[in-house]
């Protein structure tokens, strides 16, 4: 395993990150305890959750599992514990976003679901532009002295919110955000013209969701059909070519597409690690086997000529 500091903290966690999202949903609770026993054997110590995983019908059902999953071993100290909050818990007005309110009501519910005294980082799902920054940092600097989290990230935030936050925070002497977590794979390289900067200018671990582009870049199956799903981000008709250019690139390699992809970002400067979200023990294994990889300099050049991402930072990339 490799590891990295969290942002500019002191703590230390590993370079993948267990994605629960699926636990629940997709994967039973029997699965999923064996999979995140896996995973800690292996080294994997970041554990990733949020308050509305769980499915449509069961929100909160993903931390009851890692909950329970918590007290039944008792291995909760070798565990770096991430959790959200902003999404919409429950029917009343007041059941969602960043207010102090609904910050106060979700974490207390965050800690009886995870079955936990504390979170380690407690993460702001989205932006909420209706609540004051001051609001926000007051919340969360009462949860910090309470004992309740001990550091504040953020999750699909502007490079420009990422700026306004720390320096709200900068204003009140509070330590601000350690970690962002966006959206960042091969296929959707936008974080590097703004967030990617803006992180490493406030010293923000970037942790990457969806490194895999919802599969697209996990290759074919045995089948021969080409995996992941159409989404409004990815016309499957518009990267046909570049999925095979890359598919082309892992064969001559002899690399997992898969594997592959999560080497990518590993190797991208400012990125603490990649979320992993297992449906299987087989699919974690494979995803731990990608810390094997090596890139080389003309590997990567040859992947920024098939994904040639925006240019670079902003405004350099459309300006200069």
């Amino acid at each position: 395993m490799q590891y990295a500091q969290l942002g500019r903290t002191g703590a230390t966690v590993s370079r993948l990150v267990l994605g629960t999202m699926n636990f629940g949903p997709h994967t039973s609770e029997e699965d999923s305890f064996a999979i995140m026993d896996r995973a800690l054997d292996e080294g994997v110590t970041f554990f990733d959750t949020a308050d509305v995983y769980g499915g449509a019908e069961h929100r909160g059902r993903t931390e009851e599992i890692v909950g329970r999953w918590l007290a039944r071993t008792g291995r909760r100290d070798e565990v770096v514990l991430a959790t959200k909050v902003n999404g919409q818990m429950g029917p009343g007005l007041n059941d969602r976003g960043l207010s102090a309110l609904h910050i106060r009501r979700a974490v207390d519910d965050s800690l009886r679901r995870l079955q936990t005294d504390h979170i380690d980082l407690y993460q702001m799902h989205h932006i909420d532009r209706t609540a004051p920054w001051d609001e926000i940092w007051q919340a969360m600097d009462v949860l910090v002295a309470q004992g309740k989290i001990s550091y504040v990230g953020s999750s699909n935030f502007a490079g420009w919110h990422i700026a306004q936050a720390n320096e709200a925070a900068r204003a009140r002497h509070s330590l601000g955000l350690v970690s962002e977590q966006s959206l960042y794979n091969l296929l959707s390289r936008t974080v590097e013209l703004e967030v990617l900067p803006s992180a490493e200018h406030y010293g923000l671990g970037v942790i990457a969701w969806s490194p895999l582009a919802g599969g697209k870049l996990g290759g074919r199956s045995e089948k021969g059909v080409r995996r992941g799903a159409a989404d409004r981000r990815h016309d499957p008709s518009e990267i046909s070519d570049q999925l095979d250019r890359w598919e082309d690139f892992c064969a001559q390699r002899d690399l997992a597409p898969g594997q592959a992809a999560l080497a990518w970002l590993l190797h991208r400067p400012g990125v603490l690690g990649p979320i992993i979200g297992p449906r299987t023990m087989e699919q974690l294994d494979s995803a731990i086997a990608a810390l094997d990889i090596g890139l080389t300099e003309e590997d990567l050049s040859a992947l920024d000529e098939i994904f040639p991402g925006p240019g670079g930072p902003a405004p350099e990339a459309y300006a200069w």
